[in-house]
């Protein structure tokens, strides 16, 4: 019990004292310590003791599109502690292809008498769907949040990562290590996110090229095999860097750069989109755009519970900044003789 209490000391930032005090139920300590301590036995794996168990508020939905793309599940992760911490199980439900859309998993939740609803990149990015889906939802009372993707129409908070601002940081870093055919390689221009970045993308290289290429953009799949067929097509026009909506899809590319007898980044740079878990130890350590997860997931969860709270957050779109990490995917454009 010693050593215990010696690590959640230690993880708490508190004595050992404190910590006895905490577990036996006794007077006496700040609540924001008695919290702080109880963190700590969560993130040491030590089961809280029972009287110090938090009672459960409910049920709150999480859908996602796919487990397959890491970003998904390190969104997972941090929506679910948030709403764990708070009292709510999670309920992570997944779509997969050929199985439930995202209106049956919605359905679902809902006849589970779930509180609330987080969708992460839904059918809320996409320009063709029919939004009315959400209205339904809001006309049920259950308080849903949205990640990724923004439509005026649905009366709810919003929480996405500023990909023209993304895009803006990948030109300007190739553009100053001297590259001028640059691609984009990303998914259908149907989705608000890609349209953002598309806008993103050519504003920032008019600014530095109002005379120069044309437009070098190709959409595709937010896959490996997506990534490696439109670099393809953007080594076909003798692109020097290509710009990747995803990770995965710069993955793609820098094989495709590799199919080709290039090197990447000697002969070809490659920019990501994520910076999703395990990314740097790739070959080479990619280049990305990070999207700030830990911020939006915290946010989201934040905005669900007010609603639940009978506190709606305003119908508007919280923006997070994105940050370019460096790494080894990326270097001066090599200049022929």
């Amino acid at each position: 019990m010693t050593a215990r209490l010696a690590d959640i000391a230690a993880q708490a930032g508190v004595s050992e004292a404190t910590v006895s005090r905490v577990l036996n139920g006794k007077a006496g300590v700040a609540a924001t310590t008695r919290e702080s301590v109880l963190a700590a036995l969560d993130v040491l794996g030590y089961e809280r003791p029972v009287k110090l168990r938090r009672r459960s508020e409910g049920l709150v939905g999480l859908i996602i599109p796919e487990l397959e793309n890491p970003i998904f599940p390190a969104f997972a992760q941090v929506i679910a502690q948030g709403l764990t911490r708070q009292g709510y199980t999670p309920v992570l439900a997944t779509q997969t292809p050929g199985g439930s859309t995202e209106d049956e998993l919605t359905e679902m939740l809902v006849d589970r008498g779930v509180a609330g609803i987080i969708f992460v990149s839904g059918l809320h990015a996409d320009t063709t769907a029919d939004i009315s889906r959400y209205e339904r939802l809001h006309g049920q009372g259950v308080p849903f949040v949205l990640v990724n993707g923004f439509s005026e129409g649905v009366r709810a908070p919003f929480v996405s990562p500023d990909d023209r601002a993304a895009m803006r940081l990948a030109v300007t870093h190739l553009v100053s290590l001297g590259h001028e055919r640059i691609g984009l390689a990303l998914g259908p221009e149907r989705f608000v996110p890609v349209q953002r970045k598309i806008e993103g993308f050519t504003r920032t290289m008019r600014e530095h090229f109002p005379t120069g290429p044309a437009q070098l953009i190709e959409h595709s799949l937010y896959t490996l095999e997506g990534g490696q067929a439109a670099a393809t097509t953007l080594l076909g026009k003798d692109c020097t860097a290509v710009v990747c909506a995803s990770d995965m899809m710069a993955l793609g590319a820098i094989r495709a750069a590799r199919q080709r007898g290039l090197t990447v980044p000697g002969d070809v740079s490659v920019i990501g989109f994520d910076d999703s878990p395990l990314i740097a130890f790739t070959d080479p350590p990619l280049t990305t755009i990070r999207q700030p997860v830990t911020a939006m997931g915290q946010a989201a969860v934040r905005a669900l519970l007010e609603e639940i709270g009978g506190t709606p957050a305003p119908h508007s779109e919280f923006v997070f900044l994105p940050e370019l990490v460096v790494r080894g995917s990326t270097a001066s454009r090599r200049r022929n003789p």
